[in-house]
């Protein structure tokens, strides 16, 4: 009989699995569960769960898990057919017309099933054998030991064209079957059916009950054609359903969330990363040699609402992390999304596992990013940032990603998240570029190249040519609130220290300024103690005299709070070097936000554009008032602004 799947659905949308459940085994509230002794095991503490709101249960002891359907076949060997009509009948649904192409087509999975089972338990055996000794000695080369191989049902096909099809026949089986169940291959002259799993290392392949319904193999032959071959598609496997590992990764997943703790559901690429993750407590599953299709990330979904992709470094593994991100972004949702974790050192879970411990693999499957950064980054380097043309490829792209998002409200968060990150991207870039090329260039290249002089004796005839410009420059009135910075710096050198490298870096947004900063900058670099007259020989030495330093200090009058802070507080110093710290995060904030201003002046192409434009001036208005009206010495107001 054929059950579709919204008569199924419809069937357990309509009963209770605690109810169902609870015919058979005594169950008690624990919070959002049912608890109970388990039905499969003899046990004296409760290891078996229902949960009604998610339609499963699960049982710690045995390792077993589904919904309704499956316990029944579980509990009173029921086949699927008939646990179905008994479900039926207690929810009052009339059953679909029974199809006897559906119901033959059932009863062969059913014996294919079975004799997949047959050909798991003897290629286990077989790798137990003197036949499987090069295969043994492999798995444990590779961090395997003898003591896991049950665990994970490892075997080992012969180098046998007949070895797994004789055992079946002669155990009843019809070697149409063995090619129907992918485990012999049928030549297309017509001859004899032989193995299609020769000299290889078998890893059996399950659905999710933990039935086998394929294989996998590696080869031992360094020069065999494919290194790993699977089964091929059959009426039990599909390969763009099934995930490898999934039903001892589940166990692992569940238990983890027994015990208060919410471990991640990774995806590798490879049975020995699948192993070696679980080996390590990580449940963790594998795609079939192919991209993760949308029905297993659907899969994967109903147990995790964020796993972890964590592919190899290698090209391979940045491909296969490219398809799932294009593969996923129609389908995110609010609360369902991925991770991504990259290997460190380009090596895989299995290498990090024998090599480092299971530690040491937690850890690297824990340090992830989220999917919109995996998404930027990836767009990003897709060409250089360098051209116009090229900033707005890069915008054009990541509106069009973002707009493929199905969901309307995350397709516009993501939409306004990346375009931010463009923002910042291209504000840093401005910033640095001006500060760090200008500015340092210039101070270096004049101090460097230009002979000493002695200290306190301003020798303007003697000055480089830049130098003559920029102390020309200043005699021109700078922003004030810059020039209070730079005042007090030179009265306080010790200011500078916990900003000098981004000093160095970006200096103060003000190309008049930054020559004199860099040459600050340098000579706390080079001495331990700096006080405000070697300093200010320094500057004179470099071609700014006491008139270029006047011009500052009339430009920075405007601004008191740096005096009032000075002489209000217990320890003047210190306070004064606090305050300069969180006046020049500021002012970067400020430049940052001009920069992006004047950037998005000139792509306004639509809407949003316009929106984006009214978002940065009102930030940067914000900051400018905090600035004028002297807030900016308030901790609480600063850290709201810049954070």
């Amino acid at each position: 009989m054929r059950f579709d799947d919204r008569f199924l659905e419809e069937l357990k949308s309509r009963l209770r699995p605690s109810d169902v459940v609870g015919k058979t085994v005594k169950l008690r509230r624990q919070g959002r569960e049912y608890a109970g002794l388990s039905p499969f095991t003899k046990e004296k503490s409760p290891s078996f769960f229902v949960n009604d709101e998610k339609g499963f249960y699960h049982c710690f002891s045995s390792g077993k898990h589904g919904d309704i359907i499956s316990f029944l076949q579980e509990t009173e060997r029921l086949t699927f057919a008939e646990a179905v009509e008994r479900l039926a009948a207690e929810a009052g649904m009339s059953l679909p017309e029974v199809d006897p192409r559906a119901a033959r087509e059932e009863q062969k999975r059913s014996s294919l099933g079975d004799w997949m089972e047959l050909a798991a338990a003897w290629f286990e055996s077989e790798l137990r054998r003197p036949v499987g000794q090069t295969a043994r000695a492999y798995l444990e080369k590779r961090g395997l030991p003898e003591s896991e191989w049950s665990r994970f049902r490892i075997g080992f096909a012969p180098n046998n064209r007949t070895g797994l099809k004789d055992y079946l026949i002669a155990k009843g089986a019809k070697p149409g079957d063995l090619v129907d169940a992918g485990v012999l291959i049928a030549p297309e002259d017509g001859g004899a059916p032989y193995d299609r799993f020769r000299d290889r290392i078998i890893f059996p392949i399950a659905d999710s009950r933990g039935k086998v319904v394929s294989f996998g193999g590696r080869a031992m032959d360094p020069a065999a054609r494919a290194k790993y071959l699977n089964g091929p598609e059959t009426s039990l496997f599909h390969k763009g359903r099934v995930l490898y590992g999934l039903f001892e990764a589940r166990k692992i997943l569940h238990a983890g969330q027994s015990g208060g703790e919410k471990p991640p559901m990774v995806v590798v690429e490879g049975y020995m990363d699948v192993i070696a993750c679980q080996r390590a407590g990580v449940p963790a599953v594998a795609a079939m040699g192919t991209a993760l299709t949308e029905e297993q990330m659907e899969g994967l979904w109903r147990l995790h609402p964020t796993p972890t992709l964590c592919f190899d470094g290698d090209k391979a593994g940045k491909r296969a992390a490219d398809r799932a991100i294009d593969r996923a972004l129609p389908l995110l949702k609010p609360g369902r999304s991925f991770l991504f974790s990259m290997p460190v050192g380009g090596k895989d879970p299995d290498d990090v596992l024998r090599e480092q411990g299971p530690a040491a693999l937690k850890a690297q499957v824990s340090d992830t990013k989220p999917f919109v950064q995996a998404l930027f980054e990836r767009e990003k380097e897709v060409e250089p940032f360098d051209t116009p043309e090229q900033r707005t490829n890069l915008k054009v792209r990541l509106r069009t990603l973002a707009a493929t998002i199905a969901d309307k409200d995350l397709a516009h968060a993501y939409k306004e998240e990346l375009l931010d990150r463009l923002d910042e991207m291209r504000a840093a870039r401005r910033v640095k570029a001006d500060a760090s090329d200008a500015g340092r260039a210039l101070s270096r290249q004049r101090w460097d190249n230009s002979p000493r002089r002695p200290w306190g004796k301003p020798r303007l005839e003697g000055a480089t040519a830049e130098g003559r410009q920029a102390a020309a420059a200043l005699h021109q009135a700078p922003r004030p609130f810059s020039a209070a910075l730079l005042i007090a710096a030179i009265r306080d050198p010790k200011v500078v220290d916990d900003r000098i490298e981004v000093l160095m870096n970006q200096g103060f947004g003000d190309e008049r300024l930054d020559a004199i900063a860099h040459e600050l900058v340098n000579l706390r670099l080079e001495a331990d103690h700096v006080e405000t007259g070697l300093l200010r020989g320094r500057l004179a030495s470099a071609g700014y005299d006491e008139g270029v330093l006047a011009a500052l200090e009339r430009a920075a009058a405007h601004v008191k709070a740096l005096d009032v802070a000075q002489s209000a507080a217990q320890s003047p110093q210190e306070a004064i070097r606090v305050l300069w710290s969180q006046a020049f995060d500021l002012l970067l904030r400020l430049t940052a936000l001009e920069r992006a201003v004047d950037d998005a002046k000139t792509d306004l192409a639509d809407d949003s554009d316009f929106q984006t434009l009214l978002r940065l001036k009102t930030e940067r208005d914000a900051v400018k008032r905090l600035i004028e009206s002297g807030g900016w010495t308030d901790p609480a107001l600063v850290s709201q602004v810049l954070h």
